[in-house]
């Protein structure tokens, strides 16, 4: 069975977790579960950890975490945003609320690519596409040779690796943008809070359970949400 958590902050003002509780969130994973990437053998009790934007706070507090535990995480990254490098403090680049982040990624409000290269290398990171700008792709006007395959040539080309899932922003699509995604991914990911068998997901689509503001470090896996999560799997797939 595949449980896919949807993360984005730590200690920020929105979408995000308190570190001390994210911590301990992580550490029960890692006692209880099996983290893994996407198409990885599954067991019993797997989870795919998933970090949408790449924020600058995912390198300099998730990233140690994800190591002290040995957990693998999916990182999902918008290429717009993305800096070769930055000469920018900490404070400087964690100094911005939510809304900020992506009016001032030219201070490095993202993760770099160096950044990038080196959780790599860790072994416990793998990138995803979450597009190129972030956008909404049901607007009207968008490009999605741009957003999908654009998006995926950067991150091959800049990290030289394979790039295999996309995470669609805001978990908007339609039918036949999942479609033209798949000519691109093997794997797409969603917002949705349904279980799965395995990578195949729901008609093609993983959907991914919300693990921003947790209150126990627990509560994502207690039976009254896992029964929930089941049921919302189950009328999907009809």
């Amino acid at each position: 069975m595949l449980t896919s958590i949807m993360y984005h902050h730590v200690n920020s003002d929105r979408c995000s977790n308190n570190l001390e509780i994210f911590e301990a969130h992580l550490q029960y994973i890692a006692q209880n579960y099996t983290s893994v990437f996407p198409g990885e053998e599954l067991t019993a009790k797997s989870v795919c950890l998933t970090f949408d934007d790449a924020y600058a706070d995912f390198y300099y507090f998730i990233f140690p975490l994800l190591k002290k535990y040995n957990l693998k995480a999916l990182l999902a990254v918008p290429t717009k945003y993305i800096l070769e490098d930055t000469n920018y403090t900490q404070d400087v680049r964690l100094g911005f609320e939510h809304n900020d982040l992506f009016h001032n990624s030219a201070k490095a409000t993202f993760c770099t690519f160096v950044e990038l290269r080196e959780m790599i290398d860790s072994g416990l990171v793998q990138i995803a596409s979450h597009s190129h700008s972030h956008t909404n792709l049901l607007e009207d006007n968008v490009d999605l040779e741009e957003e999908l395959v654009t998006s995926k040539h950067i991150l091959e080309k800049e990290l030289n690796i394979k790039v295999d899932s996309f995470v669609f922003p805001f978990g908007k699509y339609s039918d036949d943008i999942a479609k033209e995604a798949h000519k691109h991914y093997k794997y797409l990911f969603r917002i949705g809070n349904a279980l799965h068998k395995d990578f195949r997901g729901i008609k093609g689509i993983i959907y991914r359970v919300d693990g921003d503001n947790l209150s126990k470090i627990d509560s994502l896996f207690s039976f009254k949400n896992r029964l929930k999560y089941h049921f919302k799997a189950f009328v999907k797939r009809f």
